[in-house]
């Protein structure tokens, strides 16, 4: 469960690494964290629900996820703007950023490579492929 500062666990101190999610959609974001926590269970998952206030999480350099895993189609902000701005600060140039979408579209996969994405995952249907893609993610970076 995703708690009120916008971590998800059951609430017990976490050893570890820490990603940052960033979605607008609640169902998305419970089966993401779902999937991160059968992949790897000491892994902290910090959720933004737009890009808007993942920058502002972002631009405080006493935060550096180990991964920040994005969606592309969010209001406000699209993601490739937020990935846009996220590759501009300095703290994060080593962070591995990876797209998190329901596109498949070569265009996007394109795009998003040449704006700095490390790698593209389409949103799957079960918790289980998630998890597997999530782990081969993991284990490359």
């Amino acid at each position: 469960m995703i708690n009120s500062s916008g971590e998800w666990g059951n609430g017990a101190p976490t050893v570890g690494k820490t990603c940052l999610l960033v979605d607008d959609d609640d169902d998305d974001k419970e089966i993401f964290c779902m999937a991160l926590s059968e992949t790897d269970p000491s892994m902290r998952c910090v959720v933004a629900s737009y890009a808007v206030e993942a920058l502002q999480i972002l631009e405080d350099t006493a935060f550096i996820p180990d991964y920040i895993f994005l969606d592309l189609n969010m209001p406000l902000m699209s993601g490739k703007e937020c990935l846009q701005e996220i590759r501009k600060l300095p703290h994060l140039n080593k962070t591995p950023v990876i797209i998190y979408s329901t596109s498949a579209s070569p265009k996007d996969i394109q795009e998003t490579r040449e704006l700095g994405a490390s790698y593209f995952i389409t949103k799957p249907s079960r918790i289980s492929v998630l998890a597997q893609k999530l782990a081969g993610v993991l284990s490359e970076s």
